[in-house]
């Protein structure tokens, strides 16, 4: 029989948030939400900013993450650039990320010149930022485009 836990860890660069047996593992992907649970095929995919869901025997914890890389093997690993767990989320927390999402758009608009391609996926990251506000009851703070 399969098990119905596997191992999850979620690091970022300035500590380890969360080593514990999940069941599933909600993921806000680059291309896409994916839930992972024990068994999955393995692979490797990114991050875009979002809410990352884990069901552990404890209960669900959720962690707002700006990105980063998940790598699914027998387990579940994040490495994650930023990543905040929601009880800690404030407004003001949620307002310095998007600023932050916000300069590194900029920063791109000018180094590109304006080219479409960097210049809309970062777009993306700062839209991306900017909703989780609404998703975990924060007022959403619109960026200057």
């Amino acid at each position: 029989p399969m098990a119905d836990t596997m191992q999850f860890d979620l690091v970022s660069p300035e500590r380890n948030l969360l080593s514990a047996q999940a069941s599933t593992v909600a993921i806000p992907g680059s291309e896409g939400d994916l839930t992972v649970g024990p068994g999955h095929e393995p692979t490797i995919t990114t991050l875009r900013p979002g809410i990352l869901k884990v069901e552990t025997d404890k209960g669900a914890e959720e962690f707002v993450v700006t990105g980063g890389f998940v790598e699914i093997g027998d387990g579940v690993t994040v490495l994650a650039e930023k990543a905040v767990p929601h009880a800690d989320m404030d407004q003001a927390t949620y307002e310095a990320l998007v600023s932050e999402a916000e300069a590194a758009y900029r920063q791109i608009k000018e180094a590109t010149n304006n080219e479409p391609g960097p210049v809309d996926e970062a777009a993306k990251l700062l839209m991306d930022m900017v909703a989780i506000g609404g998703h975990i009851g924060l007022d959403p703070k619109q960026p200057n485009f």
